[in-house]
C-alpha cells in the first residue's frame, strides 16, 4: 500500500482532522506525503531516510491549517491535558515584554512565562553575540571530558556574585536537574539519605524533584514513591486552616520548635539536607518571617544537616534581591538557581556548593553528571546575560521601580473584588489569592475542590482578551513581569487584569 494511500485511509478514519482541512489541502497532503513507493516493511526493518520525509518539512512556512492539523496529530502536552493544551495561543514572536500570536494579537508577559523570561525578548546584543562566536568556535564539549575557558569565566563570575564560601560549580540544564544535583551532592557529602523539604513547595519536574516538591504535582510520581523524602509545614499561613502564629515572632519561635522536633523524631543522623526555598514562588510568593532562616541555619548547623537554598525561580534579581537568601543575612552550604541565569534564552542552570564540599571531591566521585553539564553554548549566553543584569542594576529597578506598582496595585485590585485577597509583593513578584462566595480558596493547594472551574475559565480568557499571558494556577494569580519592564508598562498591565478581575469576581458572585 503505497503512502499516499495510507494517509487518505488515516484522514477519511479521523473524522474531526478531515473537517479541519479543505479537499484541497488534504489532497495536495497527500500527494506531498507520497514521495516515496517503498513496501511496507516490518518495524524493526525500517531504516527511514530522506525519501520517507514530507518535503514540506523543507519548506519556509507551513499554512496555518497545515500547523493545526499536524499539532493535533503530533504534539503532546506536559502539566496539562492535551484537549486544554489545543486552546492556548499560538505565539510567533516577542519583542521587550510583549509576545504576539499567529493572528496578530499582542499579549502583556504578565509572569515572565514561568517566572523565567526575565529580561523580555529584546535579546541583548553581547548575549547574541557570544552564542554565535561560541558556536562558531566550539559547539559543544562534554563537560565529564573536557574543559572549557567559559566554564571557568561564569564559575568566576558566580563565585564573586555568591558570599563566601560558596566558590563550587556545577552547571545542569534546568532547575529540576539542579535539585536533583544538589540531593546527590548533599547525600554523598554527608552519608545520609533523607531530604527534608516544606509542604508549599515545588523543586522541579524530575522523579525526585517531585518527590521533594509539597504542592500537587507530587501525587504525579507518588505510585512510584522514591524513598528518603520528608515534609514539614512551612512557617506561612496556609488559607486560614493552621497558622504558628498571629506574628513573625509567634510563627518562627513555634515553627522552629516543631521542626526540632521533627528531626529528633526522624533522627538527625538520617538527615542530609534540609531543602527550601528562600522565597516561596509557585507555592504564592511568600517570604519567611523574620528570624526563621536564621533559626533553620543554626538547627542544621549543630544537627550537621546541610541547608539547600531552592533560588531556581528567585535567584537574578526577581525579589529586589540578587539572590532570595540576602533577605535574611544567611549563608546555605548549597544555592541552585536556573531560570533567570540565562533569562531563558538558552537552557542553564546551576548548583553552587561551599568550599568544603567542592573540597570533598577532589579525591572522592561526585557521583552525578549529565550530557549537556557545562554545554558551552548556554554557558556563553548565562555569562554575559549576567553582565548585561549588573550593568542594567535591574536588581535594584525591581526593588525601587517596580515593587511599588505591584503593592500598590495588588492592594487596589484586592479591596475592589471580595473574590480576591491577601496581596502581597516582593521585588518584581506579587501574588493575589483567588476565592470563591465564601471566602474560601477557589481550589485548594492540593488541586482537590476546584469549586468554581466557570470562574477560573473565563478569568483565564478574559485575560487573554485583554491582552494578558502567563501562568494562572488557581487558587494563586501570580505577577512576574521582566525586569526591564517600564513602570508605565506595569500600570497599564494592571488596568487589563482589572477588567478580567471584574469577570471573574462577577462568575463568583453571578446567582
Amino acid at each position: 500500500m503505497c503512502i499516499r494511500d495510507r494517509y487518505q485511509r488515516r484522514v477519511r478514519g479521523r473524522r474531526t482532522g478531515f473537517m479541519l482541512l479543505s479537499r484541497r489541502v488534504v489532497t495536495q497532503l497527500a500527494a506531498r506525503r507520497c514521495f516515496s513507493a517503498k513496501a511496507e516493511v516490518g518495524v524493526g526493518l525500517h531504516a527511514p531516510t530522506k525519501a520517507d520525509v514530507d518535503p514540506s518539512h523543507w519548506d519556509e512556512s507551513w499554512s496555518p491549517d497545515r500547523i493545526k492539523h499536524e499539532s493535533d496529530e503530533h504534539v503532546m502536552a506536559s502539566w496539562g491535558t492535551g484537549q486544554a493544551f489545543k486552546n492556548v495561543p499560538m505565539i510567533e514572536r516577542g519583542e521587550h515584554c510583549y509576545l504576539y500570536d499567529t493572528k496578530g494579537q499582542r499579549y502583556l508577559d504578565w509572569t515572565s512565562q514561568a517566572v523565567c523570561a526575565n529580561l523580555g525578548y529584546d535579546v541583548p546584543p553581547q548575549v547574541m553575540d557570544a552564542v554565535t562566536k561560541q558556536l562558531g568556535s566550539l559547539p559543544y564539549a562534554y563537560g565529564g571530558l573536557s574543559h572549557t575557558e567559559i566554564r571557568v569565566r561564569i564559575s568566576s563570575l558566580l563565585s564573586e556574585l555568591l558570599p563566601d564560601p560558596l566558590t563550587g560549580f556545577l552547571f545542569p540544564c534546568g532547575g529540576a536537574e539542579a535539585n536533583e544535583a544538589a540531593f546527590r551532592i548533599a547525600r554523598r557529602y554527608t552519608g545520609k539519605t533523607k531530604i527534608l523539604t516544606q509542604y508549599r513547595s515545588y523543586h522541579g519536574g524530575s522523579s525526585g524533584a517531585l518527590q521533594a516538591t509539597g504542592d500537587f504535582r507530587r501525587g504525579f510520581v507518588e505510585d512510584a514513591t522514591a524513598p528518603g523524602f520528608i515534609k514539614t509545614f512551612n512557617p506561612v499561613e496556609t488559607f486560614g486552616t493552621f497558622t504558628f502564629g498571629q506574628t513573625d515572632e509567634e510563627k518562627t519561635a513555634n515553627a522552629l520548635m516543631f521542626l526540632e522536633d521533627q528531626i529528633t523524631m526522624e533522627g538527625a543522623d538520617s538527615i542530609a539536607a534540609f531543602v527550601l526555598e528562600s522565597v516561596v514562588g509557585a507555592g504564592g510568593v511568600y517570604k519567611l518571617p523574620e528570624g526563621y532562616l536564621k533559626g533553620v541555619r543554626e538547627i542544621c548547623t549543630r544537627n550537621n544537616i546541610l541547608l539547600v537554598c531552592d533560588e531556581v525561580m528567585v535567584g537574578f534579581g526577581r525579589t529586589g534581591k540578587f539572590w532570595g537568601f540576602q533577605h535574611y543575612d544567611v549563608v546555605p552550604d548549597i544555592v541552585t538557581s536556573a531560570k533567570g541565569l540565562t533569562g531563558a534564552y538558552l537552557p542553564l542552570a546551576m548548583v553552587a556548593c561551599s568550599a568544603d564540599i567542592k573540597a570533598c571531591f577532589e579525591t572522592k566521585p561526585l557521583g552525578w553528571g549529565a550530557t549537556y553539564q557545562a554545554h558551552p553554548v548556554p554557558l556563553a549566553a548565562g555569562y554575559e546575560a549576567v553582565k548585561f543584569l549588573l550593568q542594567e542594576d535591574l536588581v535594584s529597578k525591581a526593588k525601587n521601580d517596580l515593587e511599588p506598582v505591584l503593592a500598590k496595585n495588588l492592594r487596589a485590585l484586592a479591596d475592589k473584588y471580595p473574590a480576591v485577597a491577601n496581596p502581597r509583593a516582593l521585588g518584581a513578584f506579587g501574588c493575589l489569592d483567588l476565592l470563591d462566595a465564601d471566602g474560601r480558596p477557589v481550589q485548594r493547594l492540593d488541586g482537590s475542590h476546584m469549586n468554581h472551574p466557570d470562574a477560573v475559565s473565563k478569568l483565564r480568557q478574559a485575560l487573554w482578551d485583554n491582552g494578558v499571558y502567563g501562568l494562572l494556577r488557581a487558587p494563586l494569580f501570580h505577577c512576574a513581569p521582566a525586569l526591564v519592564i517600564k513602570p508605565e508598562e506595569l500600570e497599564d498591565g494592571f488596568t487589563r487584569v482589572d477588567k478580567a478581575m471584574e469577570v471573574y469576581n462577577d462568575a463568583i458572585f453571578a446567582k
